[in-house]
């Protein structure tokens, strides 16, 4: 059988390569403990310690627009969405590895700019910059990105595990991240810190929309998820968005932004009602506290409560996509 072949019964672009892989690339393999299908990767090195391993790039002209955010912007953001992977699976970053793929017509300066990007935000949350690979090609700037943390055994958070009756919360606003929050965001590394002290049953970033994320919340844990409407905290910008969105911006409501936007870069996570009331009453001052907006149910899907009609509520959000043939 083909590997066409194989793709076939599952779902089309993005997903559908994940799916075949995770199909492909059983978990559990040797000392790997989670491999194809989270934020990242789980190595099992030490008995007291475990390492987690994530990667993922940026493109030009579909994470970023280089002559709009510069090459200084595009190396942050680079390290930003690992670092958020990072943050998702409750480990410390310790260290990361860059690939650069320039343009043939790239100059100099503008590699060390991507790295001085890079390097700022890597001192910032103490991530050395430990090997990597540059390269030229004809084609548009590509910047890869492995990041490596490190946990207690035993204590990386998960998509998978959460259960009905439980808090889903997330620790800031969302939507309207294209009018330039996904260039310039925080990995939530702060909040991911005090969560790691929490029984927390699962744990994602919001990085494709609240929507589509907490879908995958709910297909790795085999539960459905209700979102109270009025209790999901939307930003400025997406009230903006929504003004602009006959300026070329694109359509919807603010609540529609927030729910499948992306790249807000936040924490999505379940957790149990009594310790979510706990954790609410002992979060530091210092970060901004993390809202409830919903539960877990055990009905597969996901719901949308609105006042006192509640509907089924499609996932939604950033998917790459892929040619096909006709």
């Amino acid at each position: 059988m083909s590997v066409s072949q194989a793709i076939e019964p599952f779902k089309s672009g993005e997903l559908g390569i994940v799916e075949w892989l995770e199909h492909a690339c059983p978990a559990g393999t040797g000392p790997w403990s989670l491999g194809v299908g989270d934020d990242a990767a789980i190595l099992q090195t030490k008995p007291d310690h475990e390492l987690v391993f994530t990667t993922d790039m940026v493109l030009e002209d579909a994470c970023f627009r280089l002559i709009e955010a510069g090459p200084r912007v595009v190396g942050r953001k680079a390290l930003a969405v690992n670092l958020s992977d990072l943050a998702a699976m409750g480990a410390e970053p310790v260290g990361c590895l860059v690939s650069l793929a320039l343009p043939k017509s790239a100059t100099q300066t503008m590699a060390v700019e991507i790295m001085a990007g890079i390097l700022e935000l890597a001192r910032q949350y103490h991530c050395p910059v430990v090997g990597g690979d540059t390269n030229t090609w004809r084609g548009p700037l590509a910047v890869g990105i492995t990041a490596i943390g490190q946990a207690k055994a035993g204590n990386s958070k998960r998509r998978s595990g959460a259960r009905a009756g439980d808090w889903i919360m997330v620790t800031g606003p969302l939507g309207g991240s294209i009018l330039g929050h996904h260039l310039d965001f925080e990995p939530r590394l702060d909040a991911a810190k005090v969560l790691s002290d929490y029984p927390i049953h699962a744990l994602i970033d919001i990085s494709d929309g609240l929507s589509l994320d907490l879908w995958r919340v709910c297909r790795a844990s085999h539960c459905g998820a209700i979102l109270n409407a009025s209790a999901i905290p939307i930003t400025p910008a997406a009230y903006r968005e929504t003004e602009l969105q006959h300026a070329g911006v694109r359509a919807g409501t603010p609540l529609q932004h927030a729910l499948s936007d992306g790249e807000d870069f936040e924490l999505l996570f379940a957790i149990s009602p009594e310790d979510g009331a706990q954790l609410l009453n002992h979060w530091p001052e210092t970060i901004a506290k993390p809202i409830h907006v919903g539960e877990c149910v055990a009905e597969q899907g996901l719901f949308l409560r609105e006042g006192t009609t509640t509907v089924p509520l499609q996932p939604s959000g950033w998917e790459h996509g892929f040619e096909t043939n006709t």
